[in-house]
């Protein structure tokens, strides 16, 4: 995420690039490195609320937070589920915003029969090692902009000018006849840096790594996605107390993980479901940072909030998941389901 969103802040794309003080859209019910790139080069998050059955954007409130500091928006796909992409991407167009997709929980997923990722300007995807797949870290940018691709391998690569691939020199043919800067002319190419940079290029046995898991990413695809359809199926039976994520309209989902929420009328509280979960071995995770505007952290960074974000203190309160691993067979999740049912009294 830092490399994408830094990408779009380079001189090198005019007037439309992101300047510190430009306001990008994004959703406080998320993780923080969804926002941190914003806020850590001097943006302001703008913020509104999301929909309590897919945990996404609202995209109906965005266009009331557009205003004419506003650069992009930047959203991730919530635990697998695709935004709602076409309203998204009409007001992008529509004002001119970039749209920065994370994908970081959603590789595979589909929006209108295509895949997330392609919609936006730029998007990114994490290797951690609970995604979908993985090279033990690391992540990816993707883009089908030439120019925002050899801007983001500057930011990869110490912020150097010179885009020969690894192993080439001088394939502008240009290498000792330019001028950059202050420097004197003909300063060698390959030791000019056009950005503030950083080093983040992975190594060739992450990327062997990478490749070896990509041949199996539509198994882990499908187990992930047939695992949360049982496990909607075979919890059916504590819908009096709980509320499960529905997948977006036109969208086919790549689920990372099963969103519950404890009814608000649910006399049994969050807590103390997750702490006989977690004493039954079943490990579970709230979603990420609830409301970021509440974490510790973020307590003297400016930004904004359009309207009010209800369903964030909602998601931030109610709100957590359990795993879908692709390696889970039916009588683990079972044995998950008759754990929620015992809780229940069911």
């Amino acid at each position: 995420n830092l490399v994408a969103f830094m990408t779009l802040t380079s001189h090198k794309l005019g007037d439309r690039a992101i300047a510190k003080g430009d306001e990008v859209i994004a959703v406080a019910a998320g993780f923080p490195t969804t926002v941190n790139p914003i806020v850590q080069f001097g943006a302001v998050p703008v913020f509104v609320d999301v929909d309590l059955k897919t945990h996404n954007v609202n995209a109906d409130l965005i266009e009331a937070a557009i205003t004419p500091k506003t650069k992009a928006i930047m959203l991730a796909h919530t635990l697998g589920n695709p935004y709602n992409l076409e309203k998204v991407k009409a007001l992008c167009d529509k004002y001119n915003l970039w749209l920065i997709e994370d994908c970081c929980d959603a590789l595979g997923a589909e929006y209108k029969g295509k895949h997330v990722g392609t919609f936006g300007d730029i998007a990114t995807c994490s290797f951690y090692p609970a995604h979908h797949i993985t090279m033990g870290e690391g992540g990816a940018v993707f883009t089908n902009n030439s120019k925002l691709k050899i801007i983001a391998e500057s930011f990869r690569d110490w912020g150097r000018d010179c885009y020969c691939e690894p192993g080439c020199e001088n394939t502008c043919g240009k290498r000792f006849d330019q001028k950059f800067g202050g420097l004197p002319y003909g300063y060698d190419h390959k030791y000019t840096y056009s950005h503030l940079g950083y080093n983040l290029k992975i190594s060739d046995i992450q990327a062997a790594c990478g490749l070896a898991q990509l041949k199996r990413l539509p198994d882990f695809i499908e187990k992930r996605n047939s695992n949360f359809d049982y496990l909607r199926e075979r919890l059916s039976t504590v819908l009096d107390f709980v509320e499960f994520t529905e997948p977006t309209k036109n969208s086919k989902p790549s689920w990372f993980g099963f969103p519950i929420t404890i009814k608000e009328n649910a006399v049994m509280r969050r807590a103390d479901l997750i702490k006989y979960l977690e004493q039954n071995k079943i490990g579970t995770r709230l979603l990420f940072a609830g409301n970021l505007t509440k974490q510790p952290y973020f307590k003297d960074i400016d930004y904004r909030i359009v309207g009010d974000l209800v369903n964030t203190d909602i998601t931030m309160n109610q709100t957590f998941w359990i795993g879908i691993y692709p390696g889970l067979c039916q009588e683990q999740l079972d044995y998950v389901a008759e754990k929620f049912e015992e809780f229940f009294w069911i």
